[in-house]
């Protein structure tokens, strides 16, 4: 019983505290009485400029060609066009020969299932799958200008992004 005696003395403790601390009452100085004016400066202060500098309003394919174009001559060869896709390729073919072969190709999926694979019997249990599952992305930032942020769009498997 005394536990509420205290709390509701603690409260009307904190209710009257704040009256003090935030009211508004007669005796108080307006805020702009207590506020002293800025010190004048010596040098002269440049003004501001009206609107803010823009960026450069590059769309996204723009951007995307720009990335393509390495000598940049304004025009994609097909060389600088495929050489993403020769990158890739390069980094999955293991042995060097120009091939791809099943287990080349799918070097990351049976790694992940010769890993996930605990008891070594050649099958995934449903407790040793649940390990295989990708990460989950976190969602997206919206725009605080109501304005919805464009969803991303999932890379094809086993193909890197554009560069």
């Amino acid at each position: 019983m005394w536990r509420y005696a205290v709390g509701a003395g603690a409260a009307l403790l904190l209710a009257f505290g704040g009256f003090l601390l935030f009211g508004r009452g007669p005796a108080r100085t307006p805020l702009a009485a207590v506020l002293q004016p800025a010190p004048a400066t010596a040098g002269a202060v440049t003004p501001l400029p009206d609107a803010a500098p823009e960026a450069d309003a590059k769309t996204r394919e723009q951007k995307r060609f720009d990335r393509y174009d390495k000598d940049r001559n304004d025009a994609v060869s097909r060389d600088e066009y495929f050489a993403a896709r020769h990158k890739a390729f390069a980094r999955l073919d293991t042995n060097g020969d120009g091939r791809l072969s099943f287990e080349e190709w799918a070097a990351k999926s049976i790694a992940k299932f010769t890993g996930a694979d605990a008891d070594k019997s050649g099958t995934l249990t449903r407790t040793e799958f649940t390990t295989t599952a990708p990460p989950r992305r976190a969602p997206s930032a919206r725009c605080a200008c109501g304005k919805p942020a464009p969803a991303p769009t999932p890379a094809a498997k086993g193909e890197d992004e554009d560069n």
